[in-house]
């Protein structure tokens, strides 16, 4: 089967059943091979911005075209895909089953449209199964399966006891201008790494929240990791979250417990590597429980520390 994934998290479940897409979105770059492959679509915004001017980016191009992504036409027809995958989780993020069907329409492809709705770990071992029906890769996705659910139980059986004074708060942010509060299947990993997440339910949207509401709930662990956003850009634009008015006198950062991540690799891909984001949360967590992880993946951020400078409102 010719399949075209829209979607980095379902190009990494392709490539893990066995198989190769023949295009890819702009933004799918693992395994590095997808990088090499046709490119699909466009997005009609730079990432190598600030949230706050990205977020500007991504007003403007709903306003003026109705959508940040616009599919190559002319790509996709000479690909010519039996399948496309795509998502439903956010036309922000990437393009979305409608435009989809809009291109595929008027490029004359005969191709079916798979959507991806992934909210928690189990809407990701659905879609993995189903994906390997579809592709004649069911004996592939079983293997794949079996060993995610054993490592996460591995986590969650280590963490099991962890008394409840011992479990930090924790707020993952997936946006830091405006902040965003991670949700979907960030509060069941937080917690399955032995912590808790009282800003946001499992299953619950990522959310833009007053900066008010952050200090109030006064996480005892905090996780910057914006959507699309390497640990060095993040890094770089750390004082969109930093230079916050109060942020010094977080409990996070009073007991050096806040953390820059890599969220465009990790937190904000809901594939196979979700596994991968449990057992790195944990690490951060519980230190003394879990092998920490890399530079290359996570490091510790302290008051102040961006490339730039400038209180934040």
């Amino acid at each position: 089967m010719r399949v075209a994934s829209l979607l980095p998290s379902a190009t990494e479940i392709c490539y893990a059943l066995g198989v190769e897409p023949v295009g890819v979105s702009h933004e799918c770059d693992w395994p590095p091979e997808a990088a090499e492959l046709p490119t699909l679509d466009r997005s009609r915004v730079d990432p190598d911005q600030s949230s706050a001017d990205i977020n500007e980016q991504v007003a403007q191009a709903e306003q003026e075209h109705g959508g940040v992504y616009e599919i190559d036409l002319d790509a996709l027809a000479a690909v010519d895909p039996d399948a496309v995958v795509t998502q439903g989780v956010c036309d922000v993020c990437a393009v979305d089953t409608l435009l989809v069907e809009e291109a595929i329409a008027e490029a004359g492809v005969d191709a079916e449209v798979l959507t991806t709705d992934v909210h928690s770990l189990d809407d990701l071992y659905g879609d993995i199964e189903r994906f390997g029906e579809v592709f004649d890769r069911e004996d592939r996705a079983a293997d794949l399966l079996a060993d995610l659910r054993e490592r996460v139980a591995a986590v969650r059986e280590r963490t099991e006891g962890i008394p409840a004074d011992e479990r930090p708060g924790v707020a993952v942010f997936d946006w830091l201008d405006p902040v965003m509060v991670a949700g979907h299947w960030m509060p069941e990993l937080v917690e399955a790494a032995g912590g808790t997440y009282p800003m946001a339910d499992a299953g619950d949207r990522s959310t833009p929240r007053e900066w008010a509401s952050v200090r109030d709930a006064d996480p005892d662990a905090i996780v910057a990791a914006p959507c699309g956003f390497g640990l060095d850009q993040t890094l770089d634009t750390a004082d969109d979250l930093t230079g916050r008015p109060g942020f010094a006198d977080l409990t996070a950062v009073e007991s050096g417990r806040v953390y820059a991540m890599d969220g465009h690799y990790f937190v904000n891909r809901p594939g196979p590597r979700l596994v991968d984001t449990l057992e790195h949360l944990a690490g951060l967590l519980h230190p003394d429980r879990f092998e920490a992880p890399s530079d290359s993946v996570a490091r510790e951020l302290s008051a102040g520390e961006s490339a730039r400078t400038g209180p934040r409102p």
